[in-house]
């Protein structure tokens, strides 16, 4: 049996990374598809509805798959350092592989705008952080101001070796399937991913799309076409950080989903031409609902994820719920993040379910008879 040691050795053939190219990996990739038991019965829905479980990455998130492709190049290329703008994922996965590389990571973050465990992750790997008085939007104008003079390499999706690593989460789901889903659903915020995911389907449907930025003669996969479809791709923002949903930039995006908490989203134009080459559209959830389904998820499936990653499944129970995606559908929703990136919004939101007895046998068990009863 041949070691799995990441997506890039997996799918070199349908990358642009030749045998000799040196593959920075942390074994990325391979993530569970998860069918959904309990809640489908719960609404009625007699389709297939799977969770793409991408927070069981190395370091906890999706953007494993896209650092690992951009961190490979950048030091191909001979870069020594690299830099990006963070709500925290992408910080993490590029603290982590700078380290693995033997590189500088640079990280630009928002004050008081990022989850702890993020925050965590970057400091711990070595990386230079960088905490400023501004949102994303403005840590990514910087970045790419300082990108012009500093000898850094932006490993934000801007980056389009980061989607090229990114599209592969849609070969994964294709082998898994046997197929592609009718309908796929995706938190967006930067909308890099949406745009990987298309990208990614496209090419097992041995078809293009306007959504892919890499320039024509670094595209090495084969257009033999392995599936005859490709799925409607949905995106769900938050309602404080919905610029598809505005139509334009958003100036001060505000959500508890701080994955998604991006007004300015840098693959604007890709993640338009993916919905409309799809059919699909794009939504929006309010805190509330982001939440509830985050916790309805952990309780009914027991599948723990950060809070922008319940949007993509929130918003398709609902489109599911008002018949926009048929019942008998197949549906993958890809949750972006662990849970326990962000467990301060769980603890804020009350410790459900804790009862404090004395430390006495029968005051325990009359706890549990109680519960059960």
């Amino acid at each position: 049996m041949t070691r799995y040691t990441g997506l890039i050795d997996q799918y070199r053939s349908r990358l642009p990374f030749a045998p000799e190219v040196r593959a920075i990996s942390l074994g990325e990739g391979r993530t569970p598809l998860i069918k959904l038991e309990n809640i489908p019965k719960d609404v009625g829905f007699e389709g297939e509805l799977y969770v793409k479980f991408e927070g069981l990455n190395p370091t906890g998130s999706f953007k494993d798959r896209g650092m690992t492709s951009a961190v490979t190049q950048a030091v191909h290329e001979g870069s020594r350092a690299i830099i990006c703008a963070s709500t925290g994922n992408t910080s993490a996965a590029a603290a982590a592989y700078a380290s693995r590389a033997g590189i500088t990571a640079f990280v630009l973050i928002p004050e008081g705008k990022i989850a702890l465990g993020k925050l965590a992750q970057a400091v711990v790997h070595g990386a230079v952080v960088v905490q400023i008085q501004g949102n994303f939007d403005d840590g990514m104008r910087l970045v790419k101001e300082v990108a012009e003079t500093a000898p850094v390499t932006i490993v934000n999706s801007i980056n389009p070796f980061r989607l090229q690593g990114q599209k592969t989460a849609a070969f994964e789901i294709v082998e898994a399937l046997g197929r592609a889903p009718d309908y796929h659903c995706l938190p967006v915020g930067n909308a890099g991913n949406i745009t990987a995911y298309w990208i990614g389907y496209s090419e097992m449907a041995g078809m293009e799309t306007a959504s892919n930025s890499l320039p024509v003669e670094l595209r090495k996969y084969s257009t033999a076409a392995v599936v005859s479809g490709r799925p409607k791709m949905v995106g769900f923002q938050a309602a404080g950080a919905a610029p598809f949903l505005r139509g334009g930039p958003v100036k001060e995006p505000e959500t508890v989903a701080t994955a998604i908490r991006i007004g300015d989203p840098q693959s604007w134009n890709q993640a338009w031409a993916a919905q409309k080459e799809s059919g699909g559209w794009f939504d929006e959830c309010s805190d509330e609902e982001i939440l509830k389904t985050q916790r309805y998820l952990a309780e009914k499936e027991g599948v723990f994820c950060e809070p922008a990653s319940a949007a993509s499944l929130c918003g398709a129970l609902r489109d599911i719920k008002a018949g926009k995606i048929p019942n008998g559908s197949t549906v993958v929703c890809t949750l972006t993040g662990n849970g326990l990136k962000d467990p301060d919004i769980i603890v804020k939101g009350g410790l459900q379910g804790l009862i404090q007895v004395p430390a006495a046998r029968s005051a325990v068990e009359k706890a549990l008879l109680d519960r059960l009863s």
